[in-house]
């Protein structure tokens, strides 16, 4: 294929998908390959895609732990708005690509690469999520997508493809995998294949995160989550840094039973389709911040955010991190949580989590006000005014009706 590219930064995995990808960009392209490789905490070592990335001939290639970057300045900022995909998924895929998308670009820059490359498929909603970053941030970036070019269109013929360029497979990869599998520090998902019925019950082999909830301990465990301005930085008393937090709150959901969600979900591009997510700290620390919200946030203020969230959520999963409604609504967000400080206590039981106590500098709540014995603050007599203000247009429209 004739091309004017002359380097591409890749997502690169280390995997026999963006193996392959990486060989073929090399062949079709006949251009130069920068390899980019993220570790944002998907329990697998990043350093081994190092040395495969070496053998295939790659001179410029990029590892990163960004698992703090990660959690602060994405997941962190997502779940002040408590965000929640159709009612009840917290995002987990989604909101680690503009991360992936930001870095790259920034890799391309730092290299002088004209062209970027990932390793979504056509069907999907990641080629969308990475490619509306890559615009957003370099509108003159040339973006590749091999799935979207190639006819490398199976699993037999990726590995006739990496044995005929020396490719090494590691022997899972011989055989047809029984579903897909994404991971990173908020979640780990499971989707197609021996899934995609979803009529049939997920086998307990899907799940790696979790322990089922019926397996659970007998007894429950209680946990302290502190916040500041909105965001966790200490459990049960000890500071932890934003991933060394969401690793303690992974280790106590998982042990629990908890985050395990079967979905059928509606793809930006169409479709429906069926996943298994495991998000064991993400489902602890959303309880935890709603339940620290409901001390310290005022009511219409939290109203509005929940008006807003089915919105905020949308924009994260259809790729929108980087659009300036996102932003604006993020900076709505952020000014509500100036306020949101202290300490929540939860309840972590067989798939369950529960807020059982809450404190605050700033809480709203007057036991004054809200007591059943004698009070000296509240004129119960007021109400009547105020209900009658209230009905007085149904009052209206009642009496206009006949």
């Amino acid at each position: 294929m004739s091309s004017d590219i002359k380097k591409v930064v890749l997502a690169y995995s280390g995997g026999l998908d963006t193996s392959v990808i990486l060989k073929w960009l090399q062949q079709t392209y006949d251009c130069d390959v920068v390899t980019f490789t993220a570790d944002i905490g998907q329990g697998e070592e990043v350093e081994p895609a190092r040395a495969k990335a070496e053998m295939l001939g790659v001179k410029e290639i990029f590892v990163e732990d960004l698992r703090e970057t990660f959690v602060r300045d994405y997941v962190f900022p997502m779940f002040r708005a408590n965000a929640v995909y159709e009612g009840v998924y917290l995002l987990g895929t989604s909101i680690a690509r503009p991360l992936i998308a930001k870095r790259q670009i920034e890799i391309a820059e730092e290299t002088g690469a004209d062209a970027v490359a990932h390793g979504a498929t056509g069907k999907g909603n990641d080629q969308v999520r990475f490619e509306l970053g890559y615009y957003a941030l370099k509108p003159e970036i040339k973006v590749i997508s091999p799935w979207r070019e190639w006819d490398l269109t199976s699993r037999t013929r990726l590995i006739e493809f990496a044995e005929k360029h020396q490719i090494p497979i590691a022997k899972d990869k011989r055989g047809e995998a029984p579903f897909s599998v994404d991971a990173n520090l908020l979640h780990i998902s499971a989707e197609g294949k021996a899934l995609e019925d979803p009529a049939q019950e997920a086998e307990e082999l899907v799940y790696s995160r979790t322990v089922a909830p019926e397996a659970a301990p007998d007894k429950a465990t209680y946990v302290e989550v502190a916040f500041e301005g909105g965001d966790p930085v200490a459990i049960d008393g000890v500071g932890l840094s934003p991933a060394a937090l969401l690793t303690r709150l992974n280790a106590l959901g998982g042990a629990n039973g908890i985050g395990r969600l079967d979905l059928v979900e509606n793809r930006f591009v169409g479709m429906k389709s069926r996943g298994i997510y495991e998000t064991p700290g993400g489902t602890v620390l959303l309880a935890a911040h709603r339940g620290m919200e409901s001390l310290t946030l005022d009511r219409e203020a939290a109203h509005l955010k929940d008006e807003l969230m089915p919105r905020y959520a949308s924009l994260i999963y259809n790729g929108f991190w980087f659009s300036p409604e996102r932003e604006m609504l993020q900076a709505l967000i952020d000014k509500s949580q100036e306020r949101v400080n202290g300490t929540v206590r939860l309840k972590l039981y067989k798939g369950s989590v529960s807020v059982v106590g809450r404190s605050s500098p700033d809480s709203l709540y007057s036991l004054e006000h809200v007591t059943f014995e004698d009070d000296d603050v509240y004129d119960q007599r007021d109400a009547e005014g105020f209900i009658k203000l209230n009905a007085l247009r149904l009052r209206l429209a009642k009496a206009a009706r006949g």
